[in-house]
């Protein structure tokens, strides 16, 4: 299921100039991301793991290096491209929700399928938000809805349009415990059923055994990477 990359980034680098000098925030990353693959990125704060998925969504364009996503180079496409690019290829979940607020939650799952040009776009929001367990909250606004219901919103819709490539930064960062573990059950499960890649940065380590495999990012760099316990059975390893 995974010998296809989905990602591919070979020696990505990102130098940002400043007052103070040249800024290194990714010092060469060369990363694969199968199909089908669940990988968790952990590492400190400011330790680049943002930057290196913005740059996966092509919402961030590196100093060097190439980036593949879904066979494509990004770095061969300007702003229109990309922004088509990720309409149909890319979902993408904040912790901060990011809901059209004057937008119900039916509309807001929609967006995305509206800007696809799909005929059916209310109808498939709506099977969206149903298998999130949302279907009597559809005509509700953001402000009407839990937090950790707004979540599951942002989830119908990253997976609206049925993304190759699902990329979530902290997704419960702003839920408690309770319902942050039950918004991951629902991730990992949406993911699983649709075969979508996806990546997943937590400073939870037991989200991050969850993955198929963790990759651990200090300034900048990839310093190691771990398969989860079910993982290396698979293959006939061990914890």
């Amino acid at each position: 299921m995974m010998n296809e990359a989905i990602v591919a980034l070979s020696d990505v680098q990102l130098k940002v100039e400043s007052e103070a000098g040249t800024v290194n925030i990714l010092r060469g990353i060369d990363l694969s991301v199968g199909r089908g693959e669940v990988l968790g990125v952990v590492g400190p704060s400011g330790s680049g793991k943002s930057t290196m998925m913005m740059i996966m969504a092509g919402l961030e364009r590196p100093s060097s290096g190439r980036v593949m996503v879904a066979g494509q180079d990004l770095g061969r496409m300007d702003e229109d491209a990309l922004a088509r690019f990720r309409r149909d290829n890319v979902g993408i979940v904040f912790q901060s929700f990011h809901l059209v607020p004057t937008m119900t939650a039916l509309e807001n799952v929609a967006i995305p399928l509206e800007f696809a040009g799909r005929a059916d776009a209310f109808e498939r929001a709506r099977e969206r938000l149903e298998a999130v367990g949302l279907g009597h909250r559809i005509t509700h606004y953001p402000g009407q809805l839990s937090g950790g219901e707004q979540q599951r919103v942002a989830l119908a819709r990253a997976f609206a349009v049925e993304p190759r490539l699902l990329l979530a930064d902290e997704p419960t960062g702003n839920l408690d415990g309770e319902t942050g573990a039950r918004i991951m059950a629902l991730l990992f499960e949406l993911a699983r059923e649709r075969g979508t890649t996806l990546v997943l940065i937590t400073h939870d380590a037991a989200l991050a055994a969850r993955c198929d495999r963790s990759v651990r990012l200090v300034d900048g760099r990839i310093v190691g990477q771990d398969a989860a316990p079910a993982a290396l059975q698979a293959v006939g390893g061990h914890p």
